[in-house]
C-alpha cells in the first residue's frame, strides 16, 4: 500500500514527481504562501527572541545578529545551489541531488510542483534551511566569532543539510528505507541538536561555567519567542502536507496537542523536582513538544501526539538538567538537550504511534509493523548523528585552523555586542 506520507513532509519529492496532479490549486497555493511566511516568522523574530531572552545582557544584540545574518546567507545559498543540490536529480543521487537547478535555473513563474507554484515550494523549503543553521546558534552563543559563525553557516548547509535533506526528502537513500518524517525531524532538529552540541563542545565552555551563574537576561523576550515559534510551527508542521486538506488539519491538531503536553509535562517534572515551576521550563517544554511532533505530525492521531509529547517534555527536562550537568559540556541554551533530545524522541516515537492500531494512518513503505518501522527510524536517527557529528566536527576544526573559532578572553568578558559589533542591546 502506498501512503504518501512515507518518506516525505507530505509529498516532497522532485517537484517534478511531487505529486501525480500537475494542474495549479489556487486553494493549496494560498495554504502554501501562508505556511512559508509563518516558518519564516518562526526564525525572524520567534527563533531570535527565544535565544536573545536566554542570553546575558551584554550578549543580547550578537544573538539577534547571527540568526538575522544566517536568513540573510542561507537565502542566497539557497537560491545559488543548495535547493538543488537538496531537490534534483544528478550527482550521487542517493546521497545528494545534481545542479540542474543551480541558480533556479528553470523554476519560473509557470513551473509547478504539484498543485503549487515551484517558487512557492522552493521558498518554502528555503525557511527550513534558514532556521536549521539558526538553530545551532544557542549552543555556542556568547562565544564564537561572527566571521568564523558564517563561514561554518555556509559550509554546513551545503555539506551536512542539504545531502540529509537529499536523503530524506529528495529521493536519497533514506526514503527507499521508508522513514516517517513528516516535517523535519530528522533534516531540521536531530541535525542541528548534534552540530550544535558538536560546536559546544569544540569551541569550548564559557568563561566560568559552571561556577559563575549566567541566568538568563529577560525571560520576557524567551516566552514571547516560545509563543511565536509555537504559532509559527503551525506553517512548520501543516504546511508540509504541501495542500489545504485533512491530512494537514491533522497536523495542524495534533501540533497543538503534543505541544501542550511536552509543556505541561516538563513543567510538572521540573515543579517536583525544583519545588517551583519555572517560566523559562515552561516555554522549553513547548518548544521540545513541537520538536518532537514534528516528524510525526503528518501519520499519528491525537493521542499519539499526546503520548509524544508527554514523552519529550520529561525526557528533553532530563537531558538540558541532568545529562548535561553528568557530562558537562556547555550548550548554552540546549539545543542538543531540546533539539536532538527531542528529535530522536519524536523519530523513535513516530514509528510506534503511526500504526493504525493506536490511532495512526500507517507505516512508510516496505515496513509490515511498528518494529521494522522503528528499525527504520533508528537509522534515520543514526545516520544523521553520526554523518552530521563527523562532518560538523571537520568543519569547526578546519574554521578554527584558519580564522579562529572563539573571541578573545577579554572580548568575551565585555560581551559580543560591543565586541562583535560595537552596539549595546540596552543604554543604561
Amino acid at each position: 500500500m502506498i501512503r504518501k506520507i512515507c518518506l516525505i513532509p507530505a509529498a516532497i519529492l522532485l517537484p517534478s514527481l511531487a505529486r501525480a496532479q500537475d494542474t495549479l490549486s489556487s486553494g493549496d497555493t494560498a495554504w502554501m504562501l501562508t505556511a512559508t511566511a509563518l516558518v519564516l516568522f518562526m526564525t525572524i523574530p520567534g527563533l531570535s527572541l527565544f535565544y536573545a531572552g536566554m542570553v546575558r545582557s551584554k550578549n543580547v544584540l550578537s544573538v539577534l545578529m547571527q540568526c538575522f545574518a544566517i536568513t540573510s546567507l542561507m537565502t542566497i545559498l539557497w537560491a545559488l545551489f543548495a535547493y538543488s543540490l537538496a531537490f534534483t536529480e544528478g550527482g550521487a543521487n542517493m546521497f545528494v541531488g545534481g545542479l540542474s537547478k543551480m541558480f533556479l535555473s528553470g523554476v519560473t513563474v509557470d513551473s509547478l510542483s504539484g498543485t503549487i507554484p515551484e517558487t512557492v515550494f522552493m521558498t518554502f523549503q528555503m525557511t527550513f534551511a534558514v532556521i536549521t543553521p539558526a538553530l545551532i546558534v544557542g549552543a555556542f552563543a556568547e562565544r564564537m566569532k561572527f566571521s568564523a559563525m558564517l563561514w561554518f553557516m555556509a559550509f554546513w548547509l551545503t555539506l551536512v543539510y542539504a545531502p540529509i535533506c537529499h536523503w530524506v526528502w529528495g529521493g536519497g537513500w533514506l526514503g527507499d528505507w521508508g522513514i516517517l518524517d513528516f516535517a523535519g525531524g530528522t533534516v531540521v532538529h536531530i541535525n542541528a541538536g548534534i552540530a550544535g552540541l558538536v560546536a559546544a563542545i569544540v569551541v569550548g565552555k564559557r568563561k566560568g561555567y559552571p561556577e559563575v551563574p549566567m541566568p538568563p537576561h529577560n525571560l520576557a523576550l524567551t516566552l514571547v519567542g516560545a509563543s511565536m515559534l509555537w504559532v509559527g510551527w503551525f506553517g512548520f508542521n501543516a504546511g508540509s502536507e504541501l495542500a489545504a486538506d485533512g491530512v494537514a488539519g491533522m497536523a495542524m491538531a495534533v501540533t497543538q496537542i503534543a505541544t501542550a503536553a511536552a509543556a505541561l509535562g516538563w513543567m510538572f517534572v521540573e515543579w517536583q523536582a525544583h519545588g517551583k515551576p519555572s517560566v523559562l521550563g515552561i516555554a522549553s517544554g513547548a518548544v521540545a513538544g513541537l520538536v518532537a511532533i514534528t516528524p510525526a505530525s503528518g501519520s499519528v492521531g491525537p493521542m499519539g501526539a499526546l503520548a509524544i509529547g508527554a514523552a519529550a517534555g520529561v525526557g528533553c527536562f532530563f537531558a538540558a538538567t541532568k545529562i548535561k550537568r553528568a557530562f558537562g559540556y556547555d550548550d548554552s541554551l540546549d539545543v542538543f538537550g531540546v533539539h536532538a533530545v527531542g528529535g530522536i524522541i519524536g523519530a523513535i516515537l513516530t514509528g510506534v504511534f503511526s500504526a493504525t492500531a493506536l490511532g495512526g494512518s500507517g507505516l512508510g513503505d516496505g515496513n509490515d509493523g511498528i518494529v521494522a518501522q522503528v528499525g527504520a527510524q533508528f537509522v534515520g536517527v543514526i545516520a544523521t548523528v553520526v554523518y552530521c557529528g563527523i562532518v560538523s566536527w571537520v568543519l569547526l576544526k578546519i574554521i578554527d585552523s584558519l580564522v579562529g573559532l572563539r573571541v578573545e578572553d577579554d572580548e568575551e568578558s565585555e560581551g559580543l555586542d560591543i565586541a562583535s559589533h560595537d552596539e549595546r542591546g540596552y543604554i543604561l
